[in-house]
């Protein structure tokens, strides 16, 4: 096809036909314009241009309208694969026994939650107390700073047994 084929014009209706002879509102609607402020795109030929300067107080040639920015832009770019180059092992491989002192423990020991049939059984205080989220943690952190704290090798408690003496 050669260029001429392929250019085509947008015209674009800006005037109402009242008031006009009625030989210019059927060239209007002979450029398929329909509506007021409609724009249709027709092949730019001499025939197109003579009907549109019979009426340019009707009709305009605008421009063709740009794509948006967001449509220029790929939605994906593919990268050819590229071959990392592999780096060479700085330390020894650990052994298993070093690998699981690296493991840490938790920071405070989980108990396990004692069923209801083992809290009335074995429960130090009515059977019928439940105890809150809040004071469940407060034993736990109190049975974990108890466990953690060095024995004294005399024997005594924090000073409390000097002071009796």
């Amino acid at each position: 096809m050669s260029d001429k084929a392929q250019r085509t014009i947008r015209i674009k209706w800006v005037r109402s036909g009242i008031g006009f002879s009625y030989h210019q509102k059927r060239i209007v609607q002979s450029l398929g314009l329909k509506k007021l402020n409609q724009e249709v795109e027709r092949p730019d030929t001499p025939q197109i241009r003579g009907l549109v300067a019979k009426v340019p107080h009707l009709v305009t040639i605008v421009e063709a309208p740009t794509k948006p920015a967001w449509k220029l832009v790929p939605e994906y770019t593919i990268y050819p694969t590229q071959a990392v180059p592999s780096k060479p092992d700085e330390t020894a491989l650990e052994s298993p026994v070093a690998q699981a002192e690296k493991i840490e423990a938790p920071a405070f020991p989980v108990a396990p939650v004692p069923s209801p049939a083992e809290e009335s059984a074995g429960g130090a205080g009515d059977a019928t107390t439940v105890k809150s989220g809040i004071e469940r943690h407060a034993e736990i952190v109190r049975s974990a700073q108890e466990d953690s704290q060095p024995a004294n090798p005399s024997g005594e408690e924090n000073g409390s047994s000097a002071q009796s003496q």
